[in-house]
């Protein structure tokens, strides 16, 4: 519930609530709000031993979807220490382990590079011809658009 709330900001509460409740309140104060705080608490866990003790084993298996809602809020929580550069290098350099790669390419039997797939038969490449250059287009004559690609 209190998760955003720093230092800095307890210490502006403090302040404001001297400068308001001044110097002879705020001992006061405090007190009343720690004693108040406590018997929250203590009716908070009062309940939840009554819940308990008049459910037994049912109340593991209430508590059960409440902590299943809590896992994906952690994976969310791990996302603020997101750090892009840590991802890249841990994505490029923790390799997979040895084997088939996912291009379905596999390494010899020696290490070596394999250059033909491992479920595909060699074939050989084509020749390496250039591609011939693109005519011009005729004055009227519109020019080839994909419209899926623009």
């Amino acid at each position: 519930m209190f998760d955003n709330v720093g230092w800095g900001e307890i210490l502006v509460l403090l302040v404001a609530g001297l400068f308001i409740l001044g110097p002879e309140r705020l001992p006061e104060a405090a007190a009343w709000l720690g004693k108040t705080i406590r018997q929250v608490k203590d009716f908070a866990s009062g309940a939840r031993d009554q819940l308990k003790n008049e459910l037994g084993p049912e109340f593991d298996e209430l508590r059960k979807p409440i902590d299943e809602l809590r896992e994906p809020l952690r994976e969310l929580r791990s996302l603020r220490n997101f750090d892009p550069r840590r991802a890249a290098v841990r994505t490029l350099f923790d390799g997979d382990p040895p084997g088939t790669k996912p291009n379905g390419f596999a390494p010899g039997p020696d290490g070596t590079p394999n250059t033909t797939p491992a479920a595909v038969s060699p074939v050989p490449p084509p020749a390496a011809l250039p591609p011939p250059p693109p005519r011009p287009l005729s004055p009227d004559e519109r020019p080839p658009i994909d419209p899926d690609a623009t």
